[in-house]
């Protein structure tokens, strides 16, 4: 076969032309015979089967009959016509209805001659008729490719209505096996294939598009699933690999007085074992003379903070300064206190800039930073601006990575002649298929268990009837000195809603909890930033006995005093959300409750959040649980579920073939980096060609 074969573009094969092509480009990307090649069906259907119109039943489901057209009459309806021949076989007759496309189909529809249709039934009155069916005459039927299971194709409004049905994509497919005689250029090696026990690539390719049965067709899918995967982790890993040669780092290689002082003197309680395993892995990164990429995943409250705070020490104990970002003032804020608090009197300089650094304050801070003078920067997207300039940038800490984009991490890469380690934080617990998948690059740290002291917190589901009870116990939780968030849902779609609920709710609870006995704190999107922090102000200041709040106070606020939350509404909130609501209590050494309040009407999946949320307080159970529900896109967000632009895999349902997949792309490139093997010259071959696309991967840091 020619190897540019694939490479031609799609208005050449025979069938396609230059209109189809324009619309098969716009509406799904596809523009070369490799594009179409690689358009998986969605799902198949079994043809093996005929039906006669006497044994139709009303079920909505897809059906085959062979029979003739015997009359066609066009009908006037409310708005313009549809098209109707009665369709006949020996058992009885029903209707085939088009409400579009009618010259076409009138001029090509052949009377009295038999049909094969199919498509899906259903029935007026006593009469079953199918809209816009499939139909192939019996004769071409009986030549064509005989396909048992016949694949459905993804499709679009414009696709059918420019006439592109799947009937019309199965007829390209077969051209294009014909054209291409059904042999294509493999891509793993033989070794892969054989302890795997994989079908060639031909046959996978043969199999997915045109199965004689459920047992090649699942061959077929195994092995392209896997070759998608493990080209993906390929990616990554050499990446990886490339990344530690070329990107040399700086080697912090004394561990001097303000790292040891600190651990002796300043340490607040006894690190965890995960903290300590975290901090000798990044120490063991910080040592070695690449540049560090490492992602820490720790739940809200696992002590993220003091391990970052370490690290910094040891670049400060190495003569470079260091700089941590947050996604908001807030944030950032409580960071640059905490870290002053642990600091104590220990030498360390250290400050804060975000958008309301005053310019006299900047203009010192500047100076600062550029003569050294400076150890750490806390700040927001502020510290990204190019008028931040450092003497000698050692290491930089971005915390809740994924609110950040790419380009502006790769500012921070610049701050210095040689790149700084990078190290990035998240209480957002990633799946480990996710994190194989998206961050396969980085290196992964977890902090896997809680400070000792903290208690596990208490979560429980009540219905709104409940809600004296609640009240009630909030009360005797105040009587005891704690306070209390009440928490509202936020749904972008309407604002004024979000803010009656938030309203509503406010009203009856000041009603229930009068001053002068009870203080009440509210904090929504409508107020003015000042307004907002002055409200938390008084909230920490612990002015104020409960904030009733919309969910900005997701990220950040930490209030050791705070040991009840209530979820209104808790139905209408993600898993990942109401994980990190919970985390917002349980910072003290005190019991701390969640309460979800909803009402009695829910979905199957609402139940099934709500009762995940009652049995564990594991983060990354949680995240297990919400990939299953929601899917790797909704999980990440747009701009990062878009990397995954899988064809055929799909990282949750065939998470075990990933980790097959990533062990397999690790095995090779330990044995053959540069893959010089004469049986690794398939996977050369085929990756240069995806290197070459310039995929999703360059874009991850």
């Amino acid at each position: 076969m020619n190897p540019n074969f694939l490479q031609t573009p799609i208005p050449y094969l025979k069938g396609v032309g230059p209109n189809r092509a324009d619309t098969l480009k716009a509406e799904l990307g596809i523009e070369t015979y490799r594009d179409l090649l690689h358009l998986f069906p969605n799902r198949y259907l079994d043809r093996t089967q005929y039906y006669k119109i006497a044994q139709l039943q009303p079920s909505g489901a897809d059906v085959q009959i062979v029979g003739k057209i015997i009359h066609l009459k066009t009908v006037g309806q409310k708005r313009g016509k549809r098209l109707v021949a009665t369709f006949v076989d020996e058992t009885g007759q029903m209707e085939l209805v088009w409400f579009r496309g009618h010259k076409w189909i009138r001029e090509n529809l052949k009377i009295n001659e038999p049909y094969v249709v199919f498509g899906r039934i259903s029935k007026y009155g006593s009469t079953f008729s199918m809209p816009h069916p499939e139909m192939e005459l019996l004769s071409e039927h009986q030549q064509g490719v005989k396909i048992a299971m016949q694949p459905i194709y993804p499709s679009t409004e414009k696709l059918v209505a420019k006439g592109i049905t799947n009937r019309v994509v199965g007829k390209m497919m077969q051209q294009l096996f014909i054209e291409s005689k059904g042999q294509f250029p493999e891509s793993l090696s033989n070794s892969i294939l054989e302890e795997l026990l994989l079908i060639s690539k031909s046959e996978a390719l043969f199999n997915i598009h045109f199965p004689k049965n459920q047992n090649l067709l699942a061959k077929a899918q195994f092995r392209l699933k896997f070759e998608e995967l493990f080209f993906v982790q390929m990616q990554l890993i050499s990446k990886k690999l490339l990344r530690k040669q070329k990107i040399k780092g700086m080697p912090f290689e004394t561990v001097g007085e303000k790292f040891t002082g600190f651990f002796e003197n300043h340490l607040p309680f006894q690190l965890t074992k995960a903290q300590k395993r975290v901090i000798k892995e990044i120490r063991n990164d910080l040592g070695s003379n690449a540049q560090m990429n490492r992602l820490l995943q720790g739940d809200v409250g696992s002590g993220k903070t003091i391990v970052a705070l370490m690290c910094m020490l040891l670049a400060i104990d190495n003569g470079f300064q260091a700089c941590l970002m947050a996604p908001t003032e807030i944030l950032a804020s409580q960071h640059y206190t905490g870290l002053k608090e642990l600091l104590g009197n220990m030498d360390v300089k250290i400050a804060l800039l975000t958008g309301s650094t005053k310019k006299s304050e900047r203009t010192l801070l500047h100076n600062q930073l550029e003569n050294g003078n400076l150890n750490i920067l806390v700040g927001t997207h502020a510290v990204l601006e190019d008028k931040v300039q450092f003497k000698n940038l050692g290491l930089a800490i971005v915390d809740e990575q994924h609110r950040f984009g790419v380009a502006q991490r790769s500012k921070l890469w610049h701050k210095n002649e040689i790149p700084p380690h990078v190290l990035v934080m998240t209480a957002t617990p990633i799946p480990r298929t996710l994190a194989m998948s998206l961050y396969g690059d980085l290196d992964v740290s977890v902090i896997d268990e809680l400070p000792p002291g903290r208690k596990a917190i208490k979560t429980v589901h009540r219905y709104d009837g409940n809600r004296l009870k609640v009240f009630g116990f909030i009360k005797d939780e105040i009587q005891k000195g704690r306070q209390v968030y009440i928490v509202y849902p936020l749904i972008q779609e309407s604002e004024a809603l979000d803010y009656k609920d938030l309203m509503d709710g406010y009203e009856s609870i000041v009603r229930d909890f009068p001053q002068p006995e009870y203080q009440i704190s509210i904090v929504h999107g409508k107020m003015k930033p000042a307004d907002k922090d002055y409200e938390m102000e008084r909230f920490v200041k612990g002015e104020t006995q409960i904030m009733v709040a919309t969910t900005v106070i997701e990220v950040g606020v930490n209030v050791p005093n705070a040991s009840v939350m209530i979820i209104e509404s808790a139905e209408r909130f993600g898993l990942s959300q109401l994980h990190q609501l919970r985390g917002r209590v349980g910072r003290g050494a005190e019991q701390s409750f969640c309460i979800l309040m909803t009402g009695h009407k829910l979905s199957e999946e609402a139940k099934t959040r709500l009762q995940t949320m009652v049995s564990t307080n594991d983060g990354f159970e949680i995240a297990e649980v919400d990939l299953k529900l929601r899917g790797p896109g909704d999980l990440m967000g747009t701009q990062q579920s878009g990397m995954l632009n899988l064809k055929i895999a799909d990282i949750v349902k065939d998470n075990q073939i990933l980790k097959t997949a990533r062990y397999h792309a690790l095995q090779l490139l330990k044995e053959d980096p540069r893959l010089e093997k004469e049986e690794n010259i398939p996977i050369r071959k085929a990756y240069s060609r995806m290197m070459q696309n310039k995929t999703i991967w360059n874009y991850i840091s």
